[in-house]
């Protein structure tokens, strides 16, 4: 009775495992199973975020860098920012910036966004970033997910239509006016040039000092009245494309018989120095010589006016790198703040002082300078100065 007893607890013992490595071959099975889906999991968020477009920082509270998407490799091949504050990495600072949107997002618990304006590879581009907070983990700490976004093309887009609708609407505008102010700039000039003519008759008649006086006065009269009847060209210039007389153009010549006719302006503000570096055997341009010239006057009168006591303007030449020309305009003044050096070219925008400036020469520049197929840009730094650059093509062999 004794054996079958032992027999029966042998078979129940083999049962027992039987079942036993049964229970644990499913447990395998599931737990296989619940690996591959879990994989499948991870798989499919990073392609989620393998397809995010976008620089992705996760940030930890006190700002270190936890972690970096594929993206930031992109941008920043060949660093690990693991554990560095966000603020020393990308801005070199020893402090965290100011409106931080990361601090605003964690003060606030709420997804913030900032657009910012940060230089790269010696350009000004224009980054959107939205810091949205994560969830408090159980130590307590709390962590963002900061996404950075280049947008200076958007920008760059936007900008130009915004440009086209002014520009448009500056156009209707600066047509009346023209019309309206050629009018009485006629009949002045008119009656200015019939004095002239009357003047050489009455010579003989009238004392010396007083023909010479009268003949002063109706030649600066003359002279202002068609000073205005180029204002108004400007103005036209809004409203409608200009058949200019493009031939080769000396952009030397030029400047010299610019800064001749602005040499007054020396006068007025003798303690600023003007200097020329102006590149010899410089190739011809194809343009409208006048055009040109309003351009350079414009520019340089800008740069006397930023320009202090002591300060300095230079206006150089150079060949530029595709073969056209480089006109650079460089001041020593009071620079630009960098939230207005995109509205530069803009109609009607200024910096200046109420009655120092209207705000249509940079604009005007623009045009002319697209008109002839070039670029013009702008860098300056407040307290430091500013340098306007304008790149024309060569003239074209026919």
């Amino acid at each position: 009775m004794a054996a079958q007893t032992t027999l029966d607890d042998l078979i129940g013992i083999e049962h027992c495992k039987l079942g036993f490595y049964q229970d644990l071959q499913r447990k395998v099975e599931e737990l296989k199973n619940s690996n591959q889906e879990l994989e499948k999991k991870r798989q499919e968020i990073q392609a989620l975020l393998d397809g995010i477009t976008d620089l992705m920082v996760l940030l930890s509270e006190d700002l270190k860098i936890q972690s970096v998407n594929h993206v930031f490799k992109k941008w920043y091949p060949d660093v690990d920012p693991t554990g560095r504050f966000c603020y020393e990495f990308f801005h070199g600072r020893t402090e965290p910036c100011n409106e931080c949107p990361v601090l605003q997002a964690l003060d606030r618990d709420e997804i913030t966004k900032a657009l910012r304006i940060y230089k790269m590879g010696g350009k000004l581009r224009h980054f959107e970033l939205i810091a949205s907070p994560l969830k408090t983990r159980l130590t307590g700490e709390r962590n963002v997910l900061l996404f950075k976004r280049d947008v200076t093309l958007e920008k760059e887009f936007q900008n130009q239509f915004y440009q086209a609708e002014k520009m448009a609407t500056v156009g209707t505008l600066a047509a009346g006016v023209a019309h309206e102010i050629n009018n009485p700039l006629t009949a002045i000039s008119g009656f200015a040039e019939g004095l002239k003519r009357r003047l050489g008759r009455m010579r003989e008649q009238v004392d010396e000092d007083l023909y010479d006086d009268f003949t002063e006065y109706t030649d600066t009269i003359i002279k202002e009245c068609l000073r205005c009847r180029d204002i108004v060209q400007t103005l036209l210039t809004f409203s409608r494309p200009i058949a200019s007389s493009l031939r080769p153009v000396d952009l030397n010549r030029c400047i010299e018989e610019t800064l001749f006719i602005l040499k007054h302006h020396f006068k007025e503000q003798h303690k600023i120095s003007v200097k020329t570096d102006l590149a010899k055997e410089l190739p011809f341009i194809t343009g409208d010589e006048s055009q040109l010239k309003q351009v350079i006057i414009n520019l340089f009168t800008n740069a006397l006016d930023a320009t202090g006591e002591g300060g300095t303007i230079l206006i150089k030449t150079c060949r530029d790198d595709t073969g056209g020309v480089g006109l650079i305009v460089k001041d020593s003044g009071c620079g630009i703040p960098l939230d207005l050096q995109d509205k530069l070219f803009e109609p009607f925008f200024t910096t200046k002082p109420v009655g120092k400036g209207i705000g249509i020469g940079l604009s005007t520049c623009y045009s002319i300078v697209k008109n002839h197929h070039g670029e013009i840009s702008v860098t300056s730094h407040e307290g430091k100065g500013t340098t306007f650059t304008i790149r024309i093509p060569e003239a074209s062999e026919t």
